[in-house]
């Protein structure tokens, strides 16, 4: 039997509206890109729902450096916290939402984290704009509730938005009219082993009646999603990191982490704490011509991860030098790093830098590649 709600009239009539599939998979897409707040926003966070911004439909994502561009997601939001937010639109009907969608927006996710600057982001939604003949900065002011003239507001959110990508700290969403439960136990799984990224599966389901439409989202899976008020109870801050830090380390090794943070903020570098909910951490950032550079991530659980994935040009090191990076590493006492990892992001654990020696090689060797970095910028 046909799903049914009751739609009560000015007049008192009960209109009685039944559950309909979307005539197409584009007007499904299109309903979500006019009206991105059916998206339940509200349900991520009753303290704090998510507001969405559309920065564009099907942009195209590199998979790899200098090549073309892959099948894009079919919309790109951020929300009120500059978290890019990758929207994929299917059918119940459509047989691909029970796992091949899985696999596609994990490759989106993977390549967009490594090869989408903020920059052309940013572009893309001035393009958006245009196109709705509408003012780009008056459009995101309104979003913000900031003033129009508040041009460092808007400037920091683009930057917020830039830290959330060089992150990984972005979110996935699967939208259908039914999510299969072959998909929700899959979003569930990825949900609680994904620590930076958030995956979540919503469903819109539209009701006609008497050339009336509604439409009511549910955000499913529930019992295993991360929302954003849980994700913001742990916002990360020093305090915070070094309380978790203590607690699963010994006292040696909590001393490593603060002389790793102490160098980096002697340096002029940038601290980001993490919004990990289980795992802390902290990333250095070097800020070179509007874009911030990432060579190491601390976590709580006592460990360095070096992150080569981040590290591509044209903003970071070419591949000789990621290269070179890693074989400077491997010469530090206790540290094998093979030699693909220089496209991912190995761990070295912190109690491996004890001696303050072998700590002074690797901080050398983390100079090293900062400054490479800052070289190729002034080029």
């Amino acid at each position: 039997m046909s799903e049914v709600i009751y739609l009560k009239q000015h007049d008192g009539r009960m209109l009685e509206m039944t559950a309909e599939a979307f005539a197409t998979e584009k007007s499904f897409q299109k309903l979500l890109a006019d009206y991105p707040h059916l998206l339940a926003g509200g349900q991520m966070s009753e303290e704090n729902p998510r507001r969405w911004l559309l920065v564009g439909r099907e942009i195209g994502i590199p998979w790899a450096e200098g090549e073309g561009s892959t099948p894009a997601p079919d919309h790109l939001l951020l929300d009120q916290d500059g978290i890019p937010t990758l929207v994929e639109v299917k059918r119940s009907t459509d047989t691909r939402i029970r796992r091949e969608v899985v696999g596609q927006m994990l490759e989106y996710a993977a390549n967009a984290v490594v090869y989408w600057p903020m920059e052309k982001l940013k572009s893309q939604f001035e393009a958006t704009a245009t196109t709705r003949k509408q003012d780009a900065n008056q459009m995101l002011a309104e979003f913000l509730n900031a003033p129009l003239d508040d041009a460092a507001a808007l400037d920091e959110f683009w930057q917020r938005g830039k830290t959330n990508l060089q992150a990984g700290k972005i979110r996935m969403l699967f939208v259908a009219e039914e999510i299969p439960v072959q998909l929700r136990r899959i979003v569930e799984f990825l949900n609680v082993q994904m620590s930076q990224a958030e995956v979540l599966a919503i469903e819109v389901k539209q009701f006609v009646g008497e050339g009336q439409s509604a439409f009511v989202p549910r955000l499913v899976a529930q019992t295993a999603q991360k929302t954003a008020s849980a994700n913001e109870q742990r916002r990360w801050d020093e305090d915070s990191f070094f309380q978790d830090f203590t607690k699963r380390n010994n006292a040696d090794t909590a001393r490593i982490a603060h002389k790793i943070l102490d160098w980096a903020r002697q340096r002029g570098l940038t601290i980001w704490w993490g919004a990990g909910k289980r795992d802390g951490s902290f990333i250095p950032l070097l800020a070179v011509d509007g874009h911030l550079c990432q060579v190491i991530c601390l976590w709580s659980y006592g460990s360095v991860e070096i992150q080569f994935q981040y590290m591509k040009p044209p903003n970071s090191l070419d591949e000789a030098q990621r290269l070179e990076l890693l074989a400077r590493l491997n010469r530090i006492p206790g540290v094998k790093i093979a030699k693909e990892g220089a496209t991912k992001r190995p761990n070295i654990p912190l109690k491996t830098l004890a001696n303050d020696a072998v700590l002074a090689q690797f901080l050398e060797e983390v100079a090293w590649a900062f400054d490479q970095i800052k070289a190729k910028g002034a080029e």
